[in-house]
């Protein structure tokens, strides 16, 4: 899963990207609102967290016209203002979530969670599929009860697909997905990534859609009538 984080202060920007990293996402950063506008509007992020009070562009115009241009990736606002009329111009201006400095970063990841799961149609943070439970929270996968060890690429592959369970994923937007803007991308390699993961799951979920993509649906699931070609 993608991340943007839209923070000036560098120290929190820094704190923020390295806790989401470790947490297993891949996330990108802009310091300022001309720059976090700039990336939302040309990368696809699963979610963004953007700060209120920003240099150049404050954050409620980066939401603004995001929204006004068809952007629906979840935001969850970040700042230092607690009084409730900040709070409804944020969410009036398209906001998903709202979080007040200083917070606790088990909160933001939290709440970022929610956000994604939601914007998934998921109620829960566990992802069932067959004999396969991924476990967003506590980021782990099972099969049969057992526990499966992953690689960080293998598990954000796995996790993406299984956010969008029932939908085809082409290689494209995998990788757009999957990797940061400054990583030399290679469409390749999700071929790699999908083979290691078949056998690592040792279950039949993973199916490949000639010339569109793959599709995560439990085994006894026909392909034919799960297809939903991806945007």
């Amino acid at each position: 899963m993608r991340l943007l984080v839209i923070e000036d202060d560098k120290d929190l920007n820094r704190q923020l990207t390295t806790a989401l990293q470790q947490a297993g996402y891949v996330v990108d950063s802009a310091f300022d609102g001309e720059e976090g506008h700039f990336l939302g509007d040309t990368e696809p992020y699963d979610a963004v967290l953007l700060d209120i009070g920003l240099p150049k562009l404050e954050g409620i115009s980066v939401l603004e016209k995001w929204r006004q241009d068809g952007r629906k990736m979840p935001v969850l606002m970040l700042t230092a203002r607690d009084r409730w009329g900040d709070k409804v111009q944020g969410f009036d201006a398209g906001a998903d979530d709202y979080v007040a400095k200083p917070f606790h970063m088990e909160e933001v990841l939290a709440r970022l969670r929610a956000l994604m799961r939601r914007a998934a149609g998921h109620a829960t943070s566990e992802f069932v599929c067959g004999p396969v439970r991924l476990d967003t929270k506590a980021g782990r996968v099972i099969v049969d009860g057992n526990p499966v060890r992953l690689t960080s690429h293998e598990y954000r592959l796995l996790a993406y697909m299984m956010h969008h369970t029932g939908r085809i994923v082409s290689r494209t937007e995998l990788v757009e997905h999957l990797y940061d803007q400054d990583f030399d991308r290679d469409s390749n390699t999700i071929e790699v990534f999908i083979g290691r993961l078949r056998k690592k799951l040792g279950v039949d979920i993973i199916q490949t859609i000639r010339g569109l993509g793959y599709l995560i649906a439990a085994p006894v699931e026909s392909a034919i009538n799960a297809i939903k070609p991806a945007k």
